[in-house]
């Protein structure tokens, strides 16, 4: 007999209604027990399909190189480099550049890589999925390996995960390698490109430079001696003439000085050959021409006068030339008096008979004469030629005062001219030091002794895949069947409201149990059942087996 459902009438309460009791570990035991197909076949199927799933799975094998951060060679303090980017920020940027669709399809292409994929999906599809697959590490110090450095050194890892190991070496070991190619043609051609700039800029301000000289060249020869830097040459230059006017009137004065003395001399010896001349040999007497002294007398006191007037004046005042030039017409009076005395007439001319030592005595007096003439001769050319300095020497300081006197140049102008070329050859100087430090960094980079990439651990041959996680997967298909099993029979418990045991009896109807009276069934009906029951389980069972033993023979068949 069918016990009845959930909620019981009583004569007292025909409204009241009972609560569910809360289940005991008796009553889970029964559950379990009397629902054991709906627990077993999910676990059974969660299971199959996790075996499945696992083994049909293709293995996932990750292989890794390691690349090491090189530092320069040549410390930066000496030259510094034209790359200032962070290895960190440049690893991001070569990445961008290695994981292009042109990289990766010729990298697909020359490994053959994804070849079932090839066939059923379009190849930028397949490049995402090889994009998943590169995972690039983060720049770390990791502990030297060497124990003679005391220093670190930065390293980052480059991985690929591929279905076959082999691929997935040397699809990795390129990646590395480009990365190692990559960093140097990147730091070559920013290095070179950087040189370039500065030297098109050198160039430019070189020719700025050029175009101010040219001007500074044109203005100083337009303005010559009125520039602000000349004038102190200029009156240094006058000073100078001054000082040679001096000079020269000063050998001026000593010369005519030392003429007056010599032409003095010669005058006596003149007297001396005179007196000798007028003497008879056998009778020596005295003889004097008055209008000789005369001129003598004059002469002298010219001479006088001169002297005395060279000590207060120049040698070209006017009243000092007039005084020199009554002198020598003084002295060329006298000169042809004594040649008009000395030559006498056709008729009265009688030689006059000298004594050997007195004709001796005049020839030495003569020859004297003659030299002292030449020296006269020698003295007047000097004066010229000082006269001549001194008129050029004013010649040119007239040249200087008017040069100071004219116009000058304008002073904006020349010191804007200035400041131009000073801040153009400033700006030259700041482009040539930057230059020639560009080109040493470059030439830097081309000996590849700058910051480099270099292969610390080759690409690994992988043993084991990464993935699938098989027991993993299996226990958690199994778990997962186990877990809607569960909720298929939660949900059936839920919606079941019959009393199935004594105590749904006791608890729900309050009523005392004097016997109960079990289910009575066919024992054909119950062996029918059990068998069907098992014939079930065992097909399920031995599909599941067949299922799952083809997956891991599947799986081992195509094993590479």
């Amino acid at each position: 007999m069918q016990p009845a459902g959930p909620y019981v009438q009583t004569g007292a309460a025909q409204d009241t209604t009972i609560t569910r009791r809360s289940p005991d570990a008796e009553d889970l035991i029964n559950i379990v027990r009397t629902n054991k197909s709906w627990l077993a076949a999910p676990a059974l199927a969660g299971l199959v399909i996790a075996v499945v799933v696992a083994f049909l799975w293709p293995d996932t094998f990750v292989s890794t190189a390691v690349v090491r951060v090189v530092p320069p060679q040549v410390p930066e303090k000496l030259v510094p480099s034209n790359v200032n980017m962070a290895m960190t920020y440049r690893i991001g940027a070569m990445a961008q550049t290695i994981q292009s669709r042109a990289t990766l399809s010729s990298i697909i292409e020359t490994y053959g890589l994804y070849p079932r994929q090839r066939n059923s999906m379009p190849l930028d599809d397949i490049i995402d999925t090889m994009k998943d697959s590169i995972k690039i590490g983060e720049v770390r110090s990791i502990p030297g390996r060497d124990p003679r450095r005391a220093s670190d050194m930065s390293a980052f890892q480059v991985s690929f995960r591929y279905e076959n190991r082999y691929l997935a070496q040397k699809v990795a070991q390129d990646l590395a390698s480009r990365f190692i190619n990559e960093n140097q043609r990147q730091r070559a051609y920013q290095s070179a490109m950087t040189t370039q700039f500065l030297k098109e800029q050198w160039l430019s301000a070189k020719a700025e430079v050029d175009k101010y000289e040219h001007k500074l060249i044109e203005f100083r020869t337009r303005n010559a001696g009125r520039l602000p830097e000349q004038w102190n040459a200029t009156l240094q230059q006058s000073n100078a003439m001054d000082a040679r006017i001096n000079t020269l009137n000063g050998n001026i004065t000593r010369l005519q000085q030392e003429k007056m003395v010599a032409e003095a001399e010669m005058r006596n010896l003149r007297d001396r050959i005179d007196s000798i001349m007028n003497v008879k040999p056998d009778e020596p007497r005295a003889y004097t021409d008055p209008r000789l002294t005369a001129f003598d007398e004059r002469i002298r006191q010219s001479e006088s006068e001169l002297l005395r007037m060279l000590q207060n004046y120049k040698p070209t005042h006017p009243d000092v030339v007039r005084y020199q030039a009554q002198m020598e017409t003084l002295k060329k009076e006298r000169e042809a008096y004594i040649t008009a005395r000395e030559t006498p007439s056709e008729e009265a001319a009688q030689p006059i008979q000298l004594t050997p030592e007195q004709a001796r005595q005049v020839q030495d007096l003569n020859a004297r004469i003659a030299t002292m003439q030449i020296q006269l001769q020698a003295k007047d050319m000097q004066i010229d030629q000082n006269l001549k300095d001194i008129d050029a020497a004013n010649l040119r300081i007239k040249q200087i005062q008017t040069q100071l006197m004219s116009a000058p140049a304008s002073d904006q102008e020349y010191a804007a001219l200035m400041r131009e070329y000073d801040l153009a050859k400033a700006h030259y100087r700041e482009m040539n030091g930057k230059m020639e430090q560009s080109s040493l960094a470059t030439d830097l980079e081309t000996r590849q002794q700058g910051e480099t990439l270099e292969m610390l651990d080759q690409a690994s041959l992988p043993d084991t895949p990464s993935e699938p996680k098989r027991p993993t997967i299996i226990l958690m298909g199994f778990g997962a069947g186990l877990a809607v099993g569960g909720t298929l029979v939660f949900g059936k418990e839920l919606k079941d409201k019959t009393l199935k045991t004594l105590k749904d009896v006791r608890a729900y109807t309050k009523l005392t149990i004097l016997g109960s009276v079990p289910l009575l069934e066919h024992d054909l009906v119950v062996v029918r059942r059990r068998r069907l029951a098992w014939l079930a389980w065992s097909a399920a069972c031995l599909l599941s087996t067949v299922i799952m033993g083809g997956a891991v023979y599947f799986y081992y068949a195509n094993k590479i």
